[in-house]
């Protein structure tokens, strides 16, 4: 078999970033010793190890090795520790200004139910068997990035906090482009969400996107909806959605409803991807959705799973082996299936796995579905 030679930069950040990142390291090398990829890997810190170790969420070393890899892949940041730091060198910082100096435009957040776990949802079964949707979030732009910002002394006890909600029509566009992509891949429809009834910007981004759809993707149904509305539909009848497209702020927080849509934010990759360049390569960052869970760090109780599946999306959006990633999907479900549980996903019958167990049980599996399949 031909080779194919990747570069990684792994950050497992704080809290159980390290222990679903074992598990990922483990995947990867089931990978090279099962396909033609391999990898070259570098480990470095982001978040709060990064201000132990360097002072700073994100060190300019750090940050140029994330700009020469082929994807970054990380852990989870944060944890009281660091509470009392700086707001400007908090750990969420680090990751912010990564997205932002990466040029890490588009978020990609599928929510999926797995067969397995219908029953894990806090929706009726009916309601979510089947789930299958992918929320796009313009990642770079908006209100956390917009300017004026900050927090104004007015005097007499008063003050003034402010923030910017700002988008131009070309990152309106890009991040547009993205999810129109996405659905010609998938059920072929978009719903655009804003709130064009209170908000100029929120205007403007369904002008665009209406605009854009008709000159490039008419093939595409496009429709729109107010995002509170969105909010209220995901629970109403989520599978109404194929793909969601959606600015920074009420991506954040639909993305995050949609999560607990599946039952556990321990199942929910993400993908945040930049620009392509003339050859066709985009700088990628792949992390769970779940945050560093200090609570039960360090104690083998995380779900890899989440993280496991990103680095899925990186092989079917980075490097262009979605074989490979669906072998892993296949994996994840066929566990689950199997009744290996973590406790966030533990139910009746099931048997309860910590974090490393739960990686040993997808690597057998992969395996035997391998053998099976040759």
């Amino acid at each position: 078999m031909t080779n194919t030679h990747h570069s990684l930069v792994i950050l497992p950040g704080d809290g159980i970033g390290h222990e679903v990142m074992a598990e990922v390291k483990k995947i990867i090398q089931w990978v090279e010793a099962n396909t033609d990829l391999s990898f070259e890997i570098t480990e470095d810190h982001l978040g709060g190890t990064a201000i132990d170790a360097y002072g700073v969420p994100l060190s300019d070393e750090t940050l140029e090795k994330c700009r020469k890899a082929d994807a970054v892949l990380l852990g989870a940041v944060g944890g009281p520790k660091w509470d009392n730091v700086d707001y400007s060198i908090r750990p969420e910082a680090g990751l912010l200004k990564l997205r932002k100096e990466l040029g890490l435009f588009a978020n990609l957040r599928p929510a999926i139910v797995f067969d397995p776990l219908v029953d894990a949802s806090s929706l009726k079964p009916e309601i979510v068997k089947g789930l299958d949707i992918m929320i796009v979030r313009e990642l770079t732009g908006g209100v956390y990035f917009g300017e004026p910002r900050g927090i104004e002394d007015l005097g007499n006890g008063e003050r003034r906090g402010v923030n910017t909600q700002v988008y131009t029509t070309s990152e309106i566009h890009r991040v547009a482009r993205v999810a129109f992509e996405l659905a010609r891949k998938r059920h072929n429809r978009v719903t655009s969400c804003e709130k064009a009834n209170v908000m100029e910007s929120g205007k403007m981004w369904r002008e665009d996107v209406t605009a854009l759809h008709a000159a490039e993707y008419a093939d595409v149904e496009l429709s729109h909806m107010y995002a509170d509305n969105c909010a209220m539909q995901l629970l109403r009848n989520p599978k109404q959605f194929d793909v969601i497209v959606t600015d920074n702020l009420f991506g954040d927080i639909l993305s995050d409803e949609a999560s607990m849509l599946t039952g556990s934010l321990g199942m929910l990759p993400s993908a945040s991807l930049g620009a392509a360049d003339e050859n066709g390569k985009r700088l990628a960052l792949y992390e769970p959705v779940h945050g560093s869970a200090p609570d039960i760090a360090g104690q083998g109780k995380a779900n890899p799973l989440a993280a496991i599946l990103s680095f899925a999306m990186a092989l079917r959006y980075s490097f262009h082996r979605g074989d490979i990633a669906e072998q892993i999907e296949w994996a994840v479900e066929d566990v689950l299936s199997s009744g290996t549980r973590t406790p966030d996903v533990m139910a009746p019958d099931c048997t309860l796995v910590g974090t490393a167990q739960m990686g040993d049980a997808l690597i057998a599996n992969l395996t035997r579905l391998k053998a099976e399949a040759a």
